[in-house]
């Protein structure tokens, strides 16, 4: 029974490190790099715009040998901000807790096997419990990065609150880390839905109901 289950095994481990990973993107500031050219406050004239919130480095507050990292939090009630961050910070918290169902699953599924409950219904059952998991939340991962990335690709503006010190529009934006972090998060995700659904309990004669 163990040597039917290698592919969920690897679905495990590929949804733990997706999950890892999405957990990162999420967390990481840098999903679209601002190229700006007014300097007065931006001093580096790079800005990160990331799901949460927006830095930049700057040398006005202390003075020109020592750099302050200035960031600003988005938060629900500021309008103009588009809807592909608000977008991003729901579906990646709602793939944090898919995808931890779905290694849970997983667990419950490989514990049966290795400690040799031969039982198909509920083995069969947690193994496609995962896949609809681990595919809801590979999809969670995928829109808002396939959406940032293709706000990057087109140069899209951000209105963003005058508190913020930042343009409405940079001179050039470029991908930052946290996208294709989220891209691959996203393939292994999908990866351990497909490897889920694959399982075939095998046909013995001794195998329970």
């Amino acid at each position: 029974l163990i040597s039917t289950s290698h592919l969920q095994l690897a679905a495990f481990a590929f949804g733990t490190i997706g999950w890892i990973l999405c957990t990162v993107s999420m967390g990481l500031v840098e999903w679209r790099v601002w190229h700006v050219d007014n300097t007065t406050i931006i001093s580096s004239g790079i800005a990160w715009v990331g799901i949460w919130k927006v830095c930049f480095i700057s040398y006005l507050h202390v003075s020109s040998d020592l750099k302050e990292q200035i960031c600003h939090k988005m938060n629900d009630y500021e309008t103009s901000i588009p809807n592909a961050i608000f977008v991003a910070q729901g579906l990646l918290l709602i793939a944090m807790v898919v995808g931890a169902l779905g290694m849970a699953s997983t667990i419950f599924a490989l514990r049966s096997i290795y400690m040799g409950i031969l039982h198909k219904t509920q083995i069969i059952r947690f193994f496609l419990v995962a896949g609809f998991l681990y595919l809801a939340a590979g999809l969670c991962v995928l829109i808002p990065v396939s959406w940032n990335f293709y706000s990057v690709v087109h140069n899209q503006t951000i209105s963003f609150p005058p508190s913020f010190y930042m343009p409405s529009s940079p001179v050039a934006q470029e991908v930052g880390a946290a996208i294709p972090v989220g891209i691959i998060s996203a393939i292994l995700l999908l990866m351990s839905a497909t490897f889920s659904f694959s399982y075939r309990f095998p046909v013995t004669p001794n195998a329970g109901v």
